[in-house]
C-alpha cells in the first residue's frame, strides 16, 4: 500500500513523459497568479510552467482558469509531500529506492530525447525501410489451410481420407492447432516468409486448390496442407503507414544508441 501510494504521489509530481520532453514551450499565457507557499515553502513557478508545458503538447489550453486548476493540484501534492517528509517517509529504504529510480528514468527520457533531436529520421530513410520491408514480404501471398497432428502415420490417414473424397474442413477438426481447426484449418492470407521453411517451400510448390499428398514435418509436428489461393501481395501505401516507419526507425536509433553507450561502458 505504501509503495502504490509513494509511486501515485511520485507519478503526480514529476508528471513526465517521453514525447513530452522534447516539445518547445509554446509562449505562457498571461497570467494574475502569484507565487504560493505552503508552510513557508514556495512552490516554484518552473513546477507549474513544466506542467502547463506538458499539457499543451498534448493539444490542452493554456489559460488562467487550467492554471489556477494546476496550480492547486500542485498545492494538495505539497501539502501531502510535506506531511510524508514529516513523519520519515523520505528516509525509508524503499521509498528512496522508488525515488532513485524515477529519477533515473527522467535523465534516461531527456537523453534520449536530445539523441533524437539530434539524430532525427528522415523520409529518405522511411522510406528505405518501407521498401526492405516490402522486398521482404514477397511479391505473393496465399491462401492456405492445414491439418496440424502429432505423427506421420496420422496426416498419412488425413490424406488417405481426402484421396477417397472427404473434405478437408471436416477433417480440420481433428487438427491440434486450435486457432485454425474451428475454421477449416483456414490461416488466413500470409505470404510465405509468415512460415516456417519446410511449411512455406511445401505451400509455395502447391497449385491452387491441390493439397500436400506427403506430410510435412516441422517443429510444430506433421502437417497437411491446402492451398486455396494465390493472388498478389497486398501491401499498404506509405503514406498510410509513414508514422508506423516513423517510431520504427527511432526505436531502433535508441537500440543502436543504447548498444553503444553499454559497449563503451565498464561493466564488472
Amino acid at each position: 500500500m505504501l509503495a502504490h501510494s509513494v509511486r501515485l504521489l511520485a507519478a503526480l509530481a514529476l508528471c513526465v513523459s517521453v514525447s513530452a520532453l522534447g516539445q518547445t514551450a509554446a509562449a505562457p499565457a498571461k497570467t494574475s497568479l502569484k507565487p504560493v507557499t505552503v508552510n513557508g515553502k514556495p512552490i516554484p513557478k518552473a513546477r507549474l510552467d513544466f506542467i502547463v508545458k506538458q499539457r499543451t503538447a498534448q493539444g490542452q489550453p493554456d489559460n488562467e482558469q487550467a492554471r489556477k486548476a494546476i496550480l492547486d493540484n500542485l498545492i494538495t501534492q505539497e501539502v501531502v509531500a510535506q506531511e510524508a517528509d514529516r513523519r520519515g517517509f523520505s528516509k525509508s529504504a524503499d521509498v528512496r529506492a522508488q525515488l532513485d529510480l524515477m529519477r533515473q528514468q527522467v535523465l534516461v527520457q531527456a537523453l534520449i530525447q536530445d539523441h533524437l533531436k539530434a539524430h532525427p529520421v528522415k523520409d529518405e530513410d522511411m522510406l528505405a525501410e518501407y521498401n526492405k520491408l516490402k522486398a521482404s514480404r514477397g511479391e505473393k501471398e496465399y491462401k492456405a489451410r492445414h491439418i496440424l497432428v502429432d505423427k506421420d502415420s496420422e496426416a498419412k490417414e488425413i490424406i488417405a481420407q481426402l484421396k477417397k473424397g472427404a473434405k478437408f474442413e471436416d477433417l480440420a477438426k481433428q487438427s491440434k492447432d486450435p486457432g485454425s481447426k474451428e475454421k477449416g484449418g483456414d490461416l488466413d492470407w500470409n505470404p510465405p516468409s509468415t512460415f516456417v521453411k519446410p511449411f512455406a517451400d511445401a505451400l509455395t510448390r502447391l497449385e491452387k486448390g491441390k493439397y500436400t499428398e506427403t506430410p510435412v514435418q516441422t517443429q510444430f509436428g506433421w502437417h497437411v496442407i491446402q492451398l486455396d489461393d494465390v493472388r498478389p501481395m497486398q501491401f499498404p501505401a506509405f503514406d498510410s503507414v509513414k508514422q508506423q516507419l516513423h517510431q520504427r526507425l527511432q526505436e531502433q536509433e535508441v537500440q543502436s544508441y543504447v548498444a553503444e553507450l553499454r559497449a563503451k561502458a565498464k561493466i564488472q
